[in-house]
């Protein structure tokens, strides 16, 4: 039997906080999910697991009918109804790999004798649960938090005044490249949000959009879409960085804020073949074993795609990263204010993947501006967001723009290289850790210096070990020797072709395969660490 089940979000999962090593960060990094949000935060969500719905996951990609051969080879032997919920989108096109699998009246034990007869066929790769997430707006101050695998943005009352230190267009002084030719003419950004009204005023390149969800309309009734593609790319009133961007539009979200993973395995598969070049995800959430998507993620950085991810808005707690935005081979971003103060929504560190067999990383690249930030209203006319989410496409403009920038040298622009020079060309701002800030703020000319002089290098991440300074913090708290934590820093490899990467285990050092890995230090007799001493 096969239909189309209706979607239903009735079972709330429930996340407990990992298990934590007995070390100095143990009262550092909280639970993000079931805690009460504090009054400024405003925060509500709930992550919830379909009824009866999974994600068969295979080894390869395959087309439908190939795909349906090899789960019915497996179910025909059992007394079971069961579906392939069809897809109603760009991808039903293009062979795939994964489908969604609805079983039909059966109790927790047939769904498991189900579930482990089809994982036994070798083509199958993993079956889990389907998710859907939604976000609850709790109004209050006139603003209101997005938290989960959601938009990560923080509304603001409209202000009739127009500032120019609000544009980060002129904050990062973008119009020094757009003088020189630079505007990211022919760069292709996907921006994986609520959609765009057709025909809005502010954008005069929009590729494609294309609708993910279960509603039929393409245009954004939520306005958060909308803005996030005026930061990267209104050519008018409040503009973007790289106005002539190629806009790639993919709506992921409902107007009732409500999306699925399936929705964005398909759609990242559809970048994948439609072979973007950059990919916006103003969204996150501390769902990092939603884990169809963090795999998908990673084939889309050893497709060449440069994802840029919000952190979250989350803190000032620290362990509070949202995913991807923590995953090595993603630049994650998080906020400051236009005074060069962290926000204090913006999320921290540690990552907390690793927890309890490891350490956490700092996890946090960046940061930029993300505290009442101009952007495109949604039908025509600005606004101000502040949010994580406002961060990430500050960070996915700039990307933009050094890709245009450095057409002669484009074989040599890829994850690894593009993430080494927007940090290394980033500047420490004082009294903030690496947890608060990651490798500092946002600079677009320097990177663009050192993307037109780069070369294939490796780079650590922090660049050096300086247990003296409070940038350090709160390594520079704890004893040298007997008792210190292992430090863990990431180290950058550029590369200049792509190969199809080994997933290895979630809880491990090093993403084999890919342009990342990590490093494990035990500080014994030294303070300070630099790429010459490793």
């Amino acid at each position: 039997m096969r239909c189309c089940h209706p979607r239903r979000v009735e079972e709330n999962l429930i996340m407990t906080q990992r298990t934590k090593s007995a070390t100095w960060w143990q009262g550092l990094v909280l639970a993000r999910v079931g805690r009460e949000p504090s009054s400024s935060e405003n925060v509500g969500f709930v992550v919830n697991t379909v009824p009866n719905e999974f994600i068969v996951q295979f080894r390869s990609k395959y087309y439908a009918k190939v795909r349906e051969s090899f789960i019915q080879k497996r179910l025909n032997q059992l007394n079971v109804i069961w579906a392939i919920i069809p897809r109603n989108n760009l991808a039903s096109h293009y062979p795939s790999d994964f489908d969604t699998l609805h079983i039909f009246n059966a109790d927790d034990t047939l769904s498991e004798d189900t579930l482990n007869t089809v994982k036994a066929h070798p083509a199958v790769k993993a079956v889990v649960h389907q998710r859907s997430v939604q976000r609850f707006l709790a109004s209050g101050n006139n603003s209101f938090n997005y938290n989960i695998r959601q938009p990560q943005g923080v509304a603001r009352k409209k202000q009739a005044n127009i500032v120019n230190s609000h544009h980060v267009s002129g904050s990062l002084h973008a119009d020094v490249l757009w003088k020189l030719g630079i505007t990211g003419k022919g760069v292709k950004v996907a921006i994986f949000d609520t959609g765009l009204t057709q025909n809005h005023p502010h954008f005069r390149n929009v590729k494609e959009r294309s609708n993910w969800t279960n509603e039929k309309s393409l245009d954004d009734g939520v306005s958060h879409g909308t803005f996030v593609a005026g930061v990267i790319a209104s050519s008018r009133e409040c503009l973007g960085l790289a106005p002539d961007a190629e806009l790639h539009i993919y709506k992921v979200f409902t107007n009732s804020q409500v999306s699925y993973t399936s929705w964005f395995l398909d759609a990242f598969n559809y970048a994948i073949y439609k072979k973007v070049n950059i990919i916006n995800l103003s969204i996150g959430g501390p769902d990092f074993l939603d884990l169809p998507f963090v795999d998908k993620v990673l084939e889309l950085s050893a497709n060449n795609i440069i994802m840029v991810s919000a952190a979250g808005n989350d803190g000032p707690i620290y362990g509070t990263l949202n995913n991807p935005g923590d995953q090595s081979d993603v630049i994650g971003v998080g906020s400051i204010n236009f005074d060069d103060k962290i926000a204090r929504f913006s999320s921290r560190g540690m990552t907390t993947w690793e927890l309890p067999l490891g350490y956490g990383r700092a996890g946090l690249d960046i940061v930029t501006f993300g505290s009442q930030v101009e952007g495109s209203d949604v039908h025509k006319g600005c606004r101000r967001l502040s949010g994580t989410s406002v961060s990430s496409p500050v960070v996915a403009g700039v990307a933009a723009l050094l890709r245009s920038g450095a057409s002669h040298k484009i074989n040599m622009v890829n994850p690894s290289s593009l993430k080494q020079v927007l940090i290394e060309g980033a500047e420490k701002l004082p009294n903030y850790n690496i947890f608060e800030q990651g490798q500092g703020k946002l600079n677009l000319l320097k990177s663009m210096q050192l993307l037109l002089r780069y070369k294939p290098k490796i780079s650590l991440i922090p660049s050096s070990l300086d247990f003296t300074t409070n940038y350090m913090w709160p390594y520079s708290s704890q004893p040298l020797f007997y008792g210190s934590v292992a430090t863990i820093i990431q180290v950058v490899t550029a590369i200049t072709s792509i190969y199809q990467p080994h997933f290895p285990p979630r809880f491990g050092l090093g993403l084999d395969g890919c342009p990342y890995t990590l490093l494990l230090i035990r500080m014994e007799k030294i303070t300070k660490v630099s790429l010459k001493d490793i």
